[in-house]
């Protein structure tokens, strides 16, 4: 980062230097460990907000939202930080939060679609760059079985294992893809949120959803979100009581 572009994001306000970040970080822990919620919850949002928004701030951020007892905001930010680290703590509190969550969608599918599992159990990073270094080795591989007919066997033996390497790991990038593109997932923020047969203020509301609860957003319409739950009951609600995950 150019000297300028770093002094004018500090002037405007855009940009922690990581000794502010790490200064505002214990600030907030601080204000959690004296029970000042509403103060903690205000640090680790402004470090999100700012970029400093690793899995420990979020960590933090929903826990802070849970102990206030504020579910809907703890779901969202312990998800989110979940989604970042695999770790027991996150899952620990996450496990918590979805206890306490009012709703129980019955006949809910036991289990996600089978590239939602994948890309939960992977990291696109690192399958992005695993392609990639097997890509390279089979064409390495492809070259020398070419080269050197003396050992032509081994190398395309070799190459035809990488191959295969190479197309579960592009399966799984693939999963990831298909789950940004077709998998629009948010959890409801407010205590209660009405959901209706249409989007409008006049539709006749069909049911209600709480504060935690998953959802998928399968539409969009003015101020309105259509939501889907994990038994396929759908509806519309307010887009702003949905934050998307």
């Amino acid at each position: 980062m150019s000297l300028f572009l770093a002094l004018l994001l500090s002037q405007s306000g855009g940009y922690y230097t990581p000794q502010e970040a790490q200064q505002l970080f214990l600030k907030s822990n601080d204000a959690f460990h004296a029970k000042d919620y509403a103060a903690a919850c205000d640090g680790y949002r402004k470090l999100v907000e700012h970029g400093a928004g690793g899995p420990d701030v979020l960590y933090n951020l929903g826990t802070a939202h849970l102990a206030a007892g504020e579910l809907g905001p703890a779901v969202l930010e312990l998800e989110r930080a979940r989604r970042l680290q695999a770790a027991e703590d996150i899952d620990a509190n996450l496990a918590v939060a979805r206890t306490k969550v009012i709703d129980e969608v019955v006949g809910a599918t036991a289990q996600a679609p089978f590239f939602q599992r994948l890309a939960l159990a992977t990291r696109e990073r690192t399958l992005s760059l695993g392609l990639l270094a097997a890509t390279w080795l089979t064409l390495a591989c492809t070259l020398l079985a070419w080269r050197l007919p003396s050992r032509r066997g081994a190398f395309a033996a070799a190459a035809l294992v990488l191959l295969l390497v190479s197309g579960g790991l592009g399966l799984g990038v693939f999963a990831h893809a298909w789950v940004a593109q077709e998998l629009v997932e948010g959890v409801v923020q407010p205590a209660t949120a009405k959901v209706l047969d249409g989007p409008s203020e006049a539709a006749h509301v069909s049911f209600e959803v709480h504060a935690g609860l998953s959802v998928r957003v399968v539409e969009e319409s003015g101020n309105f979100v259509k939501i889907r739950l994990g038994n396929g009951l759908e509806g519309w609600t307010q887009k702003e009581g949905v934050a998307r995950l």
